[in-house]
This record gives C-alpha cells, sequence and structure tokens, in this order.
C-alpha cells in the first residue's frame, strides 16, 4: 500500500465491536447450544444469549429466570458473551443491543427450513442485521432439549448431553414435574 512502511502492519482508524444475538428457549440449555455459543464468541467481540419466548411453544419446564441462571453459570469464564431475556421482537432487541447479526445453530434440514424462513423475516425487520447459522457439531445434531427432558422424565442420564454445572438441577425439576 502507497505510505505505509514495508513489513509494518496497516492500522484500522476505528475498531467497531462486533456484537451477535444468540436467541432460544434454552429449556433447558444443552451441551450442542453451548458448543455453539462458545464458536460464536470466537466469531465476535460480544455474543448475547438471548433466553427467548417461543410463542410456537408452551410455557416450558424451565422459568426464563432459571434458564438465564443456567447459561450463565455454564459460561462462566467466558468474558464475551452475557445473557439476557426479552419476550418482544428479535428484530427489536437486536436494534436495541446495537448487534449486527443473529445465531442461529442448525441440526437438519428441518431446522434450515424453520430458520431460514424466520431469518428472511428478520432481515425484512432489521434490515442492517444478518443471520449467521452455524452447523452443530457432530457430536451435538440428534441433541434438542426436548430430548433432554423426555430422557430424564424416564429416567435416563442426561449427564453426557447437558453442562455439568446443571444438570443436578434439571433432574429434580424434570423429575419433580413429572410427579
Amino acid at each position: 500500500m502507497k505510505g505505509t512502511n514495508p513489513g509494518q502492519p496497516v492500522r484500522m482508524a476505528t475498531h467497531m465491536s462486533k456484537i451477535a444475538v444468540y436467541p432460544g428457549s434454552f429449556d433447558p440449555v444443552t451441551n450442542g447450544h453451548l458448543d455453539i455459543m462458545k464458536r460464536a464468541a470466537h466469531m465476535f467481540d460480544k455474543v448475547i444469549v438471548l433466553v427467548s419466548y417461543n410463542a410456537r411453544k408452551h410455557g416450558g419446564t424451565f422459568t426464563p429466570p432459571e434458564r438465564v441462571d443456567f447459561i450463565r453459570r455454564c459460561i462462566a469464564g467466558i468474558p464475551n458473551i452475557t445473557v439476557d431475556s426479552y419476550q418482544g421482537l428479535l428484530a427489536d432487541y437486536v436494534r436495541i443491543a446495537g448487534a449486527s447479526a443473529i445465531v442461529k445453530g442448525l441440526r437438519a434440514v428441518s431446522d434450515f427450513e424453520v430458520e431460514f424462513q424466520q431469518a428472511l423475516i428478520n432481515k425484512q425487520l432489521a434490515p442492517e442485521v444478518d443471520t449467521i447459522f452455524l452447523v452443530s457439531s457432530l457430536e451435538n445434531m440428534y441433541l434438542s432439549s426436548s430430548a433432554v427432558k423426555e430422557i430424564c422424565m424416564l429416567g435416563g442420564e442426561i449427564t453426557d448431553f447437558v453442562p455439568a454445572e446443571i444438570a443436578d438441577d434439571i433432574i429434580k425439576k424434570v423429575t419433580a414435574h413429572k410427579k
């Protein structure tokens, strides 16, 4: 480049912080969710994990404050991930947060169909925001919060599917819920 010293790095005048929002119901958070969070944290300066209300699902097993608490415990030590909850439009939250991207995890083609439709709607509502799809790691392709709850309810072992920090809390609540 003209005007620079050979061998010297080119300095950018300013650095804009890149913020992403990773929304989901996280009822409860699984190892698959945690994997997406960590991978997004390597891509963005800040990742906000957003416990959001899903009108297509019933109230859930865990309350939003419980879900926020679970995620906070699981991400302790990852300084660029924060947790929040919100019940409005995702596009509105993303604007309020100053985010430039929405992160979504994909397990299968069926996930893509639903997520792609949501991405197009969010693009219409917030044209300045892009949706980034991260494909689940092979070991988490089959994993869902619903499967974890069902396994737990039927007395199966869930410790391979959820972070160790919250496994006992999930077991207590789900088994108490079935009584």
